[in-house]
Parts: C-alpha cells; sequence; structure tokens
C-alpha cells in the first residue's frame, strides 16, 4: 500500500525546531573565572605600588628613579695616631704666595720631539712665621711689680717651609716627547711629581724671606704682649728682639 507523502515528514513551511543558542552578552564560566583572577592580581598590585610611594614619602625605601645609579662605598682603615707633641710655637703671622714653575729636561743634540720633557705648574703654598718661646732664657723677663713694668727679650721669629695647597696647585701643561712618553708607560712618574712640587715649595720659601714677613710677626707678637701685660695691671711693657 502506497503512502500519502503527506504523512510523516516535515512540512517545508514547519521545519524541524533547533537547540537553543545561548545570548551573546552571557560569557562562559572559564572566561568569567579568568576575569576575577585579572582583577584580583590587578587590585593587589595596585595596593602595593601605593605603599611602595607611601614608604617612600616617610624616607623609609631609597628612591628608585635610576635603577643604575651611582654608589660610593668608603672601605678606609681607621685613623692611626703616630706621634702627638706639644707645642710652644707662637705663629705671629703668614702668608700665602703663589709660583709657576717651568721645569724642562731635554737631551744634547736629541730632538725634542724624541727626549724632551716639560712641566708647567701653578704652586700655591703658605708660609708661616712664629716665635719660639721654649728658646726663652731665664733672664728674658725682667719684671718691676712697684713700678708696673715688664721688659721681654723674645728670640728671633723663625720662618716655616712652604706648605703646598694641593687644592689650589695644579699642573697646567706637560710637554713629554715620543720616547720620553714610551718609557713613561713602564715606570711611574711619581719621582717626577714630587720633584716639581719640592722646587715650588723652595721657591715658595725663598720669596717668604724677602717679603717682610718676620718684620710683621715681630710687631704682631710685640702687640699681643702689650695687650695681654696691661690688662694684668701693667702700665709699661717693653718687649725685644735677640739677634738670630
Amino acid at each position: 500500500m502506497a503512502q500519502s507523502p503527506d504523512v510523516d515528514e516535515p512540512t517545508r513551511e514547519y521545519p524541524a525546531p533547533t537547540p537553543p543558542v545561548a545570548p551573546d552578552h552571557e560569557d562562559p564560566p572559564q572566561r568569567s573565572i579568568v576575569a576575577r583572577v585579572l582583577i584580583f592580581f590587578g587590585v593587589v598590585f595596585a595596593v602595593i605600588v601605593a605603599a611602595c610611594f607611601g614608604l617612600r614619602a616617610l624616607n623609609v625605601l631609597p628612591s628608585f628613579d635610576n635603577p643604575f645609579e651611582s654608589r660610593t662605598t668608603d672601605r678606609s682603615q681607621p685613623v692611626l695616631l703616630e706621634s702627638m707633641r706639644d707645642l710652644s710655637r707662637y705663629v705671629a703671622a703668614d702668608g700665602t704666595f703663589q709660583v709657576i714653575v717651568d721645569l724642562q729636561e731635554s737631551k744634547e743634540n736629541i730632538p725634542d720631539f724624541l727626549i724632551n720633557r716639560r712641566i708647567l705648574f701653578v704652586g700655591s703654598g703658605t708660609v708661616e712665621e712664629y716665635v719660639d718661646f721654649s728658646k726663652l732664657s731665664t733672664s728674658a723677663l725682667e719684671v718691676d711689680n712697684e713700678k708696673k713694668t715688664i721688659k721681654i727679650t723674645l728670640p728671633a721669629p723663625e720662618q716655616g717651609n712652604a706648605a703646598l695647597d694641593m687644592q689650589k696647585s695644579y699642573i697646567v701643561e706637560e710637554q713629554r716627547g715620543a720616547l720620553t712618553a714610551i718609557g713613561d708607560a713602564f715606570k711611574s712618574d711619581t719621582d717626577k711629581q714630587q720633584r716639581v712640587y719640592a722646587m715650588a715649595q723652595t721657591k715658595i720659601t725663598e720669596a717668604a724671606r724677602a717679603s717682610g714677613l718676620d718684620q710683621r710677626a715681630k710687631d704682631n707678637t710685640q702687640r699681643m704682649l702689650e695687650s695681654l701685660f696691661t690688662r694684668l695691671g701693667y702700665t709699661s711693657v717693653s718687649v725685644t728682639y735677640s739677634n738670630p
């Protein structure tokens, strides 16, 4: 028996229903969990950053502006006391001097561009003029308490050696020949520098002797003693100096 084509067959006008589809605005469960984890770590990171800025404002943490910031470490050893002495000098005057040392070393009959050394050095140093009270003799002090007079005979002022101020002393120029420069690469140049320093000290010391610094030291010492003994009640104070 032939079946009717209209029995048990879906019609084209009414197709079979399809399974429901989740709306686009709803996320799967896995995507929702990842979002929550990201939010959690974001909040934790923000709290850590805020805490770091707060500690830095309180000077608890160092600055992180420059991760490659240079750092100086002092590994110096403790200072050792080598000696101690009592001084009886009265420094009555000092002078500061400056000298230009132009020192050249060369060889006879050899061109300067091969063997030559020339150093132009500016040296600044101080020279002190002092009176050594330890050299006072027993008869150096004559006191008359009734007349309130006092006579003092002092040793002549002495001059110390120049002390270079290395912060104000510097090498202006240094010229070296080709062979001299090669030789300097294999040996220390400390001795030559010390020689230049010594020359500057000698020249400054000699210049101080002709500067009138000793007379200034005499005048200053006399005024100091006159002021001291006048306050003690003496009306006449005489200060003389023995021959050097």
